[in-house]
């Protein structure tokens, strides 16, 4: 490694923001948002946008990218797309130089150490971001291009295996999306006429805003449940969530239970709404005052159901349309998830969904099992590939 040298971000690649306002994003254009991008670049869900679809100012980007996201550093939300497309203004697209490779890059980005680096460096106490400037400064040893050819093989043979377990839980996501399809249909079309009934008059309790608490009160206590905890409908795992200092009373009146529905109310346009169906929990678990908690009458409505009508691109159409918007970031009130019109088939059509949904998630969460035993190996190869070590 001694023929390695150290240089800054800045030095080999380009930090790019390209902006492409609102009304110049042309039907079939690609979108990434952060939802977008798992934990460890895997992208997931990407869509094509019509045009008026998307409410604010975008970022160019193409296949020679790294999209990195500065918002929530910690996540690792760093892809290299293989398209070209606009991204959320919270993701920043780099452009290598001809001294580095790509995929060198992106591998040394997404080291665990770096990403901790890259934390530390974030601003903001709520919504930590790490700014441009402070990217481009990060450091990066670097060796000859032979070299950085050398290390990526090795990863991406590793990455590759990571990569097949990703694409088995999106190919389960896509297939629990298919069977609503078939099974109900398309919710802003209802092609079946099912009976429309406000989302109010199907609830037992709420929507109830969460719990607020300043930082200094993070670190101990109970778990408590963040807008970056869950993604596709899903909670990363209990173990990995923060803990808060709270009262029992606290405890009582925002603790979460199974079946709960929990729903992001305060956020970028592009995350507002992001939703989650809480599964049963082994200790205590609150929610924070960005979201909103509610439960069905489940004798009309069944949770599995209604989660699943919540993250439809109908219901996220309605809740952009109902968005209170603010500089960076946007708004639904508690009036405004109550009117929300819900399709509501017969109870044994909404049981035999939720059996279905059921045993596809038990797949999921085998191949969720496997995937954290190669994130744990993979991360071990990738940081003694950064020592010179391989």
């Amino acid at each position: 490694m001694s023929d390695w040298k150290i240089v800054a971000v800045g030095d080999i690649a380009t930090i790019e923001r390209q902006v492409v306002s609102a009304e110049s994003i042309k039907n079939g254009t690609k979108y990434v948002g952060l939802e977008n991008i798992q934990p460890g670049g895997a992208l997931v869900g990407v869509k094509s946008v019509e045009e008026g679809e998307l409410a604010s100012a975008k970022l160019a980007f193409s296949g020679e990218h790294i999209l990195y996201g500065k918002l929530r550093p910690y996540l690792a939300k760093i892809a290299r797309p293989d398209f070209s497309g606009v991204c959320s203004t919270d993701i920043l697209p780099i452009k290598p130089g001809p001294k580095v490779l790509r995929d060198y890059l992106l591998f040394y980005l997404r080291q665990p150490s770096v990403i901790k680096i890259a934390s530390s460096l974030a601003t903001g106490a709520s919504l930590p971001r790490l700014s441009q400037a402070m990217l481009g400064r990060m450091q990066v040893p670097l060796p000859s291009l032979s070299e950085q050819r050398r290390i990526t093989a090795v990863l991406d043979q590793a990455d590759a295996l990571r990569a097949k377990r990703r694409e088995t839980l999106a190919e389960l996501d896509e297939l629990i999306d298919s069977v609503f399809l078939d099974m109900v249909g398309d919710p802003g079309c209802n092609p079946r006429s099912w009976p429309v009934v406000r989302l109010g008059d199907l609830l037992v309790e709420g929507p109830q805003n969460g719990l607020y608490k300043p930082s200094s009160s993070y670190g101990r206590g109970v778990r408590i449940l963040r807008i970056d905890s869950f993604r596709s409908g899903a909670i990363g795992g209990l173990e990995l969530l923060k803990r808060v200092d709270a009262s029992e009373d606290e405890v009582a009146l925002y603790g979460l239970r199974n079946e709960d529905i929990v729903l992001n109310r305060v956020n970028s346009i592009e995350h507002l709404g992001k939703s989650v169906l809480i599964p049963a929990i082994s200790e205590p678990l609150l929610f924070e005052s960005n979201m909103m908690r509610f439960r069905v009458d489940s004798a009309r409505l069944l949770p599995r159901y209604a989660a699943q009508v919540l993250s439809s691109r109908y219901a996220q159409r309605y809740i952009v349309q109902s968005a209170k918007q603010a500089i960076n970031q946007a708004s639904i009130n508690q009036r405004d998830v109550r009117e929300f019109q819900f399709p509501l088939p017969p109870l044994d059509l909404q049981h035999e969904f939720a059996r279905r949904v059921e045993a596809i998630e038990r797949m999921k969460e085998s191949q969720r099992a496997h995937l954290a035993e190669l994130d744990a190996l993979f991360a071990s190869l990738q940081d003694r590939a950064f020592r010179g070590e391989l």
